[in-house]
Parts: C-alpha cells; structure tokens; sequence
C-alpha cells in the first residue's frame, strides 16, 4: 500500500481509539477525493475485518447484494450467500459474523460512503442505529468506522442525529486537504521534484487534494500539469466542479451559489451579504447551507476585529473552485497551451494575488510559528472599513491579536520575484495603519507585517515601515508536534 503522509493529528485519533476499552463509533467527514478511505485502511490495515461500500444512486436491492459479497470476502467462505431482504436482517448477519471473531483481538469494521447506503425507503440508517444501540455499542473490542462524502446528509443525519444516534458518535474526524508541507511530501514521495514556486502554482489550481495531485506526472512544469489537468479535453479538473458539489450536497444549487458568489469579491461577506446576493430566507435555511460548506472545506468565517459572530465575514477558501471560476467555467479556448496562454495575461496576474491570499489564510499556523507566536494567545481576523464620503477606506488581509498588546497587520503578496514597495504603496500602507488605529481606537502596538513569494526588496520605503517579514518557504514547513 502507497505510503500515508502527514495525517498525524487524525492517525494519532485513530490510534487512541483502538486501544480504547471501549466500543467506538468513529465518523469521518471530508470532501471527496481528500483520502478518507485511505487513511481509514492505511490506519486500520491490521485490524481491519470488514468492509462495505455504498454505491451512489443504486436500489437497495442492489447495496444488500453488494454487502452479502463482501461478508463473503470477508468471511471467506467459498459460496455466495444468501442476499438479505432487509437491513435489519442483514446487520443480524454481521452481528452473527462478528461475535465469533471479537472476543480477544481489536477489530474495525468501516462503512464507506456511508449516506449512499441510505436509500430511499430503505430504513438503513434505523438499522444501524439498532445494531449499534442493541449489540455493537456492548462490544469493548469493536470499533465501528462510518465515512462519507456527502456533507449535508453526514451532518444532518450523524452528527446532529436526534434519534437513535444522537450522541453515539464517540470520535469524529473532519479531512482536510494536504498543507504546502504535505503536499511536497506527497509529491516528493512520487519520485516528482519540483521548486516550491511551482508547487505553490499547483496549489493555487487545484488545492491539496491527494486524488489531484496523484494525476501530476515527473518532469512536468506546474504550467504544463495545469494545462493538461483543467484544459486537456479528457483533462480530469475540467468538469470536476459540478460533481464534486452534486457528489457532496443534497441540491447543490444553492451551496454552488453562495461558492460563486463569493468567488467574486476577494474582501469575504457576511452572511446578511450572501442571503440578499444570492436571493436565501434569512432563517435556519442560510445557516445551514454555510455550516455544511464550512464542514467541507469549501469556505472560512472571520469575526472581524471588534465585532460579535453576527458580522463574521465568509470567503471562499478552496483553491479549486476558485481558479475553476475564473479561467475554466466560461472559458471558450481549450486544448494544449490554453493554461500557458492565459498565465501570461493580466488576468492572471490579479487572480495569483487572490489565491496567494487564500492559500495564506489556510496556514495561519506556520505563519504564527514563523513570527515566533506559537506560544502567545492571539485571535485571528479580518478588517475592512467601508468609508463615508470623502474619507478613505481600508481592508486588511489578515490581523493577528495578540494577548501581548500587540497587532500584526499583515500583507499578502504573490510575485514572481522580491516585491517592491513604491512610495504610493508605502503611503496606502500608512494610510490603512491610520484608518486602522482611528476607527477601532485601538492602543495596541501595530506591526506591519509583508507575506510574499520572494521577499522584499530593502530600499527606503521598507524601512521604518516593515517589521516583520515572511516568505513563501516558511508556508512549507513542517509545524512541530
């Protein structure tokens, strides 16, 4: 089996949770292709005793004799069995299957796209509940993993179940993408070598997904992978997007609105902003479409410096979505060289600062260990000042708040050499620090802080303005623990 890289917080989970005296029920969340069977079998090899999968939109006559052949497998018996009528009376067979096989040893079962199983009619999910509640949550050796892709119905249905499941799920692991480091690990594992510029390009296009990223082949450019991976006509990125939501939410429509809505504005808006763009009801309907968008990695919320959670700002944060938006969607040229043709225009050009900026906000954690502030308390927010008439406005890319009367007022921006700080620049830089300090009347002491690619250049616009300086390779690396 390939190697299983980075995933220490959730393999360390997982761990603990076999070694538990207890019987578990472990849920994993996560959108898909971002590895959730892989870390489930990678974890659980040794363990691992049964395994259904749930096939997308199929009858329940077909799941119930997809999981008789796997009993068969895992049994290994030499015949087929016989397929069950119900769900009730195919968990009474794993139940049968099981009790022999539990009594000194830890073994894990692992329901895979858990929610397909569910179909309608099916009465699977009461099935389970009465397999678990009436015998499995009894068994101290039995650890009972459930995975799924689709989001709304893992939310819905586990996590906030109000019957026969609420407050069963034990352990529950939410997938994220792979990190800058990881993603270099992952691609380093792959035999592919590649400078982190070009790696930091890839991450823009489409992210840390491991299933994306598998598609990249040694001794190709980031230019050339994007162009053959999101242009090509069999190119796998190019018609993603409407699988990947209608894969993870019940009716996508509204969830691909809000992602395209906030696709268009780089400053994030509220949520009273995306219920008048996008035409919702402003009752538990909106709140639910951003919270399962917010469970699979598609968006951040933000609570502006000081403001309540009613006035969080929402943004989009996956990588995917956005380059596919804005170059792929309603782009008519295709075909080898469309990506290199496009990069050299201005278009790309303000959509690499966008992304830069997103890919910045998602790695707030090496940026603090960067700043030497792993240790200190501090919030993490966004600010912007919409001004009233012949007064100037200001927005800033990220603020950290630190417990030590302290700000980091931070700057993202991407180039493709040092960047250089002109005087109009270094004057909207003091600019925003005085709309800053006036509006919030803040006491704090403020540092302005340069995220970039390659670092700035030091000409006199830097200093006395510039305190703290990161670039692009301190994004890459491994945080400690």
């Amino acid at each position: 089996m390939e190697k299983l890289i980075g995933r220490k917080a959730e393999k360390k989970i997982l761990m603990e949770t076999l070694q538990s005296p207890d019987a578990e029920l472990i849920a994993v969340l996560g959108r898909r292709r971002v590895g959730k069977t892989f870390l489930i079998r990678s974890v659980y090899e040794k363990h691992l005793l049964f395994e259904f999968s749930g096939v997308h939109d199929v009858r329940m006559q077909d799941q119930l004799q997809n999981f008789s052949y796997a009993l068969k497998k895992a049994g290994g018996y030499p015949v087929d069995l016989e397929v069950p009528a119900t769900w009730i009376e195919a968990f009474h067979s794993l139940q049968d299957f099981l009790e022999p096989r539990i009594s000194n040893k830890k073994v894990v079962i692992f329901f895979d796209e858990f929610p397909w199983i569910h179909t309608q009619k099916s009465n699977f999910l009461s099935a389970f509940e009465h397999f678990w509640n009436s015998w499995a949550s009894r068994q101290g050796h039995l650890k009972v993993v459930i995975c799924g892709s689709a989001a709304s119905w893992m939310i819905r249905n586990v996590v906030h179940n109000k019957g026969g499941l609420h407050n069963r799920v034990s352990k529950r692991i939410r997938l994220m993408p792979f990190d800058l480091h990881e993603t270099e690990t992952y691609l380093k594992s792959r035999n592919i070598e590649l400078e982190r510029y070009h790696i930091l390009q890839l991450y823009m296009a489409m992210g840390g997904i491991p299933q994306y990223l598998k598609e990249i082949q040694q001794g190709e450019s980031a230019g050339q992978a994007i162009d053959r991976l999101c242009f090509s006509r069999n190119g796998i990125l190019k018609e993603e997007f409407n699988d990947l939501y209608a894969s993870l939410f019940d009716n996508a429509t509204h969830h691909v609105n809000i992602v395209k809505t906030l696709a268009r504005t780089g400053k994030g808006l509220t949520r009273n902003e995306i219920i008048a763009a996008c035409g919702l009801s402003s009752g538990g309907s909106a709140t639910r479409l951003l919270e399962e968008l917010m469970e699979s990695g598609f968006i951040l919320s933000y609570i502006p410096f000081d403001k309540n959670v009613k006035e969080s700002i929402y943004k989009l944060c996956d990588e995917y979505s956005l380059f596919y938006l804005r170059f792929i969607e309603k782009n008519k040229a295709m075909g080898t060289g469309t990506w290199l043709k496009i990069s050299a225009g201005a278009s790309w050009k303000s959509w690499s600062g966008f992304a830069f900026e997103t890919i910045c906000l998602q790695h707030t954690p090496q940026i603090r260990e960067a700043l030497g502030l792993s240790v200190i308390h501090l919030e993490e927010s966004v600010w912007r000042y919409t001004p009233g008439k012949n007064e100037p406005g200001a927005q800033i890319d990220l603020l950290l708040d630190r417990s030590d009367q302290s700000i980091n007022i931070c700057e993202i921006k991407f180039s493709i050499s040092e960047f250089t700080i002109t005087k109009s620049y270094a004057d909207e830089l003091r600019q925003k620090q005085a709309v800053f300090k006036q509006k919030t009347k803040t006491r704090k002491t403020l540092f302005i802080t340069m995220i970039t690619t390659y670092g700035v250049t030091k000409n006199i616009y830097y200093t006395g303005l510039v305190q703290n300086e990161i670039r692009m390779d301190r994004l890459f690396e491994r945080l400690p623990g």
